[in-house]
């Protein structure tokens, strides 16, 4: 049979293989692994068959905890079943692994090794996860490639049949999980004939069944007989390494790859040897060739079979002449040697020749490694005394660790690499992948693709690294010295450098909106001399026009993907790219209707066209450069902040983070404003003429970077240069002039204040412009934001214009344009922000409002702001729970400080006691004793008073806030919240209601309404949508609010300081559109989605009120359901269903149009 060859990441590799063995699939969302979950559920939707003829039946749990029980039950049921995961899932799931363990059960997780949360969360991989489950007994493969992924995948599962075990088989999490690469395809038929079926047909038979097979499992056993029993499992347990080694054996003669539990490569009279597992190997492998080339003497062994460890096999396999050896291990455990080099220490310490063995920390969370950092290592090895603990491709100047490298060190290769700089969520890592996809299925040529992501939703930069050759490529590493850089937004050219990184000769694409006639003006003198010296060829597209004249709005990605080929004709013709283009845009883009594809397909016409030769002056490289970073004179902001958003933090020494209050992981506020990111096109423009000072604008902006202000004369006369104001209109106001700012560099120009403006006259307030029109007014808008006085008084703040005047305790949020989840959090920010603690769940909250270097949160000139932290995903409402109990304990002891001192203070203390403790938990009333309290007690020898001393801080309430996405609170979080609201601690619980996990990239929750095609829910999610207000409701004592800001936004004002007032727990879900849902005109229109959603009964705006004699107030008109499949239809995530799922589209949106009636049906009957 021939051998077939796709293109595609690790992940995708593992899932084809896993799905072949698999008949039950628990499965949970989590980064990096979910694709794997996604595939298989994609692939049962469309009725794909397994080895065994069936349909994969997957399941979506609420929790990694959940999906491992989902698996060990299946398992028992006698059904073959698997998981993937990730990093705090894999941990979740130990408790049940030991029992998989323990009862024989073939079970197999596939898992996209992950950093675990420490100080800080990572997405990106090492092995932390894989290394903290080893003592659980579970037999662990490695693959270091996405070929070894799809081989031993197959090995995983063969050996968990035959030998009766579980089996984790494990990768890098992103560095292989989501590499691209062309690799050998295995069919299902080879991989079938390989089950042992004796032992499969012996599992069958040993399942669990009243009616063949009676029996009690999971017992409880005694101190007596425990111990024997554990031990009598020894001989089970040491038939899995020859099953192991005989299916590697098979695998290799299926494929011609040679697989075992540890394979040398390297010199056969090597005298230094490298051990590692994952990626890293196919980096020293390149680097191995050269110096042995050189005329050195080295080698590695990979290791593939981690648990068992084999001594045997790995002293096999080293070669007797090493002298050398050093242990890379990716994790680092505090207080002990890594786990990998404990294990080759124990295995070769004076075994024949060896001298040597040290051990090393590598790669935590994706750290990349270059060739010269493995050279490193080997050049380590030449010192007559190397020291043991090193770390390689970093600087530790605290503890001096660290390898020092050789600069001059380079692999020569035979490929063609290309560099692309993105905005996050522009389409340009899809339009790579769709290229390195077109070129390596119709080209002969061998191809790789790998991404690099920054965290945030917005204004992060995405990184994609293409290569291209005629012979396998290894390199799994970034690029350095590319052939062809592109960069989707002029912007960039200031904040990075980036053609540092191309080479000599190379070619670099600029999208910009500048003339090519004027543009060596508006080019940085660092640029143009880099571009002269490197003797590049320049061009630019102004691929932003063009995508806005098509229709496309700001989406350049297909456009420059077309350019990019137009360009690099040397990988493949033109002419037959735009075919290619075109055949995977219709394949692509197909679920987001016909419309979508044929603006794609013009957008694709247009790469070519569009591109203009600018002439690199041979002059230019005599430019004199000065620094062009913005600095602000605050040494943590110029040291810290702006190093690593200008992709510099992979070069900042470990004292960096010693310093600045950062050792614990804590961010400072009043960042995220200073940032100036300019990633917006295109920003609003006022225009006093048309306004009616309503401040819609500033309510509905989710980066609070457009706000409404009351200037006075002073003001205005100190601002930074001239701008217009209008008279502010109301009866106290006279004297004060109104003005509606931008801060156009920090706008990410998602059109939601110009789209939701009511103007004057059907003239709007506010027009969209080109961003370097406006920029001229940052200067201004930084004066009036952070110099003018936030003037609240004027107005009443329960009010939209009011509430406006309010400075927000949140702004620039690293969330995506047009969020429906942000204009909730600003708002609770400005109503609350001064007094709140929050405790924030894992997910697009998270990583919003905590994402390294900035946080959106801002402390006042008074010293106060809010205070955020996040814990883990599942256990947030018991985090914020936590918080809360602290804060009663303080109170509680202050109350009991003051009493005890009352007898020993001063007559003026004594009075000041008894009038904070009257007022004690309302926060406006305690400020105005505060002060006076201190005074008085620092003025007091009485050791009581002086007792009160060590709460000086806690004097004034805190407003404990529990926040998070529905991923938590209807899923991995319930649990906890459902304990948090039954209690009568005074929490507020804030639900940002996406009905998607959108963090992790879409898939269904229990929020997600039937017949919403979600990942994990590809044929549409066929189970309603769990009604959390009635469950709350149901324990009489929570508040409970359901909100939705487009719908009515005093009534969101209204609920939120209602709940906030409640002396109890307080639960408000507000409907918040995202991204995920597919909203036709995109999220500029997602307030107008929130009030139709209300209009047609998708959403009920309603106040449960349990100090009310008559609880709950339904808030919004009846619905008119007749408009409900009008509106559901106006999102992808429903219009799509008829295409993907025919047969049973139509029931699934009569049910889900059912189930709102039913759930207004019941909220009526309980109004009465």
């Amino acid at each position: 049979m021939a051998k077939k060859f796709m293109t595609m990441d690790g992940n995708t590799a593992t899932a084809h293989v896993a799905y072949a063995f698999t008949e039950v699939a628990g499965i949970y969302p989590i980064t990096p692994s979910s694709t794997m979950a996604e595939l298989v559920d994609a692939w049962a939707s469309q009725g794909r068959k397994n080895i065994f003829g069936a349909v994969v039946k997957v399941v979506e749990m609420q929790s990694e905890a959940g999906a491992a029980g989902a698996v060990h039950g299946s398992l028992q049921g006698g059904a073959l079943a698997s998981t993937f995961t990730a990093s705090q899932g894999l941990l979740l799931m130990i408790p049940n692994i030991y029992k998989w363990v323990g009862e024989l059960l073939p079970g197999v997780l596939h898992v996209s090794a992950r950093a675990l949360a420490t100080r800080a969360l990572s997405i990106f991989g090492d092995h932390q996860d894989i290394y903290a489950v080893r003592q659980t007994g579970v037999p662990m493969i490695a693959s270091h490639s996405v070929q070894e992924a799809m081989d031993l995948a197959g090995v995983a599962h063969l050996t968990a049949i035959k030998a009766s075990v579980p089996m984790l088989h494990f990768f890098d999490g992103f560095r292989t999980s989501h590499e691209i690469q062309k690799i050998e395809v295995l069919d299902y038929e080879d991989l079938g004939a390989m089950i042992d079926q004796d032992q499969l047909e012996a599992f069958r038979a040993h399942a669990l069944n009243p009616h063949t097979n009676p029996v009690t499992r999971g017992g409880a056993e005694n101190d007596d007989v425990y111990f024997q029993a554990r031990e009598a499992q020894n001989g089970h347990y040491a038939k899995v390494l020859p099953i192991v080694v005989d299916y590697m054996e098979k695998i290799s003669a299926l494929t011609g790859r040679h697989y075992a539990p540890f394979v040398y490569y390297g010199a056969k009279d090597a005298d230094r040897v490298i051990v590692a597992m994952g990626s890293v190997t196919e980096t020293a492998l390149e680097v191995i060739d050269a110096l042995n080339a050189k005329g050195e003497k080295v080698g590695m062994v990979k290791v593939h079979l981690y648990r068992p460890f084999s001594v045997e096999h790995l002293k096999d396999v080293l070669p007797e002449t090493v002298t050398s050896i050093a242990v890379l291990d990716r994790t680092k455990e505090i207080g002990a040697h890594e786990p990998l080099y404990l294990d080759v220490y124990a295995a070769l310490a004076g075994y024949k020749n060896v001298k040597t063995i040290v051990g090393g920390r590598y790669g935590l969370s994706s750290k990349d490694t270059q060739p010269r950092d493995v050279k490193a290592v080997f050049d380590h090895l030449k010192q007559d005394d190397p020291f043991d603990g090193f770390t390689i491709s970093i600087v530790d100047d605290v503890t001096f660790k660290s390898l020092p490298v050789d600069e001059e060190f380079e692999v020569q290769h035979n490929y063609t690499s290309c560099l692309f700089y993105g905005l996050g969520s522009d389409g340009t890592v899809s339009a790579n992948k769709n290229a390195i996809k077109i070129i390596g299925d119709h080209t002969d040529l061998y191809s790789q693709a790998y991404f690099a992501y920054d965290s945030k939703k917005a204004g992060g930069a995405t990184r994609s690294f293409l290569r291209f050759g005629k012979t396998p490529i290894h390199s799994t590493y970034y690029i350095q010295n590319a052939d062809f850089i592109s960069c989707s937004l002029d912007s960039y050219l200031i904040r990075y450098d980036m053609l540092r990184n191309l080479k000599k000769g190379g070619t670099f694409l600029l999208n910009t909106s500048f003339n090519p006639e004027t543009i060596e003006e508006m080019l940085p003198n660092r640029v143009k001399k880099q571009l002269a010296k490197k003797k590049a060829k320049f061009y630019v597209i102004d691929a932003t026009k063009i995508a806005e004249e098509i229709g496309m709005g700001r989406h350049t990605n297909t456009i420059l993907q077309s350019s990019f080929f137009a360009l690099n004709e040397a990988i493949m013709p033109y002419a037959d790219a735009l075919a290619y283009m075109k055949d995977a845009a219709k394949k692509s883009y197909a679920k987001k209707g016909d419309e979508v594809v044929e603006l794609n397909i013009k957008a694709i016409n247009e790469g070519q066209a569009g591109l203009v030769q600018i002439t690199v002056k041979p002059e230019w490289a005599e430019l004199t450069v000065s620094r062009d970073r913005r600095t602000t004179g605050d040494e943590y902001f110029d040291e810290h902040v702006s190093a690593i958003n200008a992709l510099e933090g992979y070069d900042m020494p470990v004292s960096a983070f010693t310093k600045h209050g950062l050792l614990d992981g804590s961010f400072r506020n009043n960042v995220a404003f200073e940032e100036k990111r300019t990633i917006a096109t295109v920003v609003p423009k006022w225009v006093p003429e048309n306004c009616i000072q309503c401040g819609i604008c500033s309510f509905v902006c989710p980066h609070a970077t457009i706000r409404t202000f009351l200037l006075n004369d002073q003001e205005i006369a100190n601002a930074p240069m001239g701008f217009e104001t209008i008279p502010a209109l109301g009866p106290k106001v006279a004297d004060l002039k109104f003005r509606v700012q931008v801060a156009p560099d920090s706008c990410v120009g998602c059109s939601l204040c110009a789209t939701e403006c009511p103007g004057k006259g059907g003239k709007k307030a506010l027009v969209m412009e080109d961003v370097n029109t406006r920029l001229f007014e940052a200067p201004l808008a930084d004066y009036i934001y952070k110099k003018t006085a936030y003037k609240s008084e004027f107005f009443p703040t329960d009010s939209i214009k009011g509430s406006q005047f309010l400075m927000p305790y949140f702004e620039v949020s690293g969330s995506c344009a047009g969020c429906g989840e942000t204009p909730y959090y600003r708002l609770v920010s400005q109503l609350f922000g001064r007094d709140m603690m929050i405790a924030n769940a894992t997910g697009c909250t998270s990583i919003y409002c905590g994402s390294a270097p900035s946080t959106p949160f801002v402390t006042d000139k008074n010293g106060e702001g809010i205070s955020w932290a996040n814990s883990l995903f599942e256990d947030n409402a018991e985090f914020g729970y936590g918080m809360k109990v602290a804060q009663n304990f303080k109170a509680k002891r202050i109350v009991e400080l003051m009493l005890d001192a009352m007898d020993e203070a001063t007559p003026e203390l004594k009075a000041l006691f008894e009038q904070y403790l009257a007022v004690k938990g309302n926060r406006e009333e305690e400020r105005k004793y505060v002060k006076a309290i201190v005074e008085g007690i620092n003025a007091s020898d009485s050791k009581k008073v002086q007792a009160l001393k060590s709460y000086e801080r806690d004097l004034v309430s805190n407003s404990v806030w529990i926040v998070g996405g529905d991923g938590w609170a209807y899923d991995i979080g319930y649990g906890g919240l459902d304990h948090v609201i039954a209690n009568d601690l005074d929490v507020n619980i804030l639900v940002l209601d996406t009905e998607v996990y959108s963090n992790t990239g879409g898939q269904s929750s229990k929020s997600s309404q039937a017949a919403s095609i979600a990942k994990f829910a590809a044929g549409g999610k066929p189970t309603a949508k769990k009604d959390m207000g009635q469950i709350a409701m149901a324990y009489g004592h929570v508040y409970v609010a359901s909100i939705a800001m487009g719908a009515n936004r005093m009534h969101t004002i209204k609920a939120l300081k209602e709940a906030e007032a409640y002396k109890g727990p307080s639960l408000i879900l507000a409907y918040s559109p995202c991204i995920e849902h597919g909203i036709k005109g995109g999220l500029a229109n997602h307030q107008a989605t929130q009030k139709k959603a209300v209009e047609c009964g998708y959403w009920t705006l309603y106040r449960f009120n349990p100090a009310l004699e008559q609880p709950l107030s339904i808030d919004s008109k009846e619905p008119d359901f007749t408009k409900f499949r009008d509106f559901i239809m106006n999102e992808t995530r429903f219009n799509q269903l008829p295409n993907t799922n025919p047969e049973f589209a139509e029931e699934l949106l009569a049910k889900t149009e059912s189930d709102a009636k039913k759930r207004y049906t019941r909220l009526a009957k309980l109004a009465k």
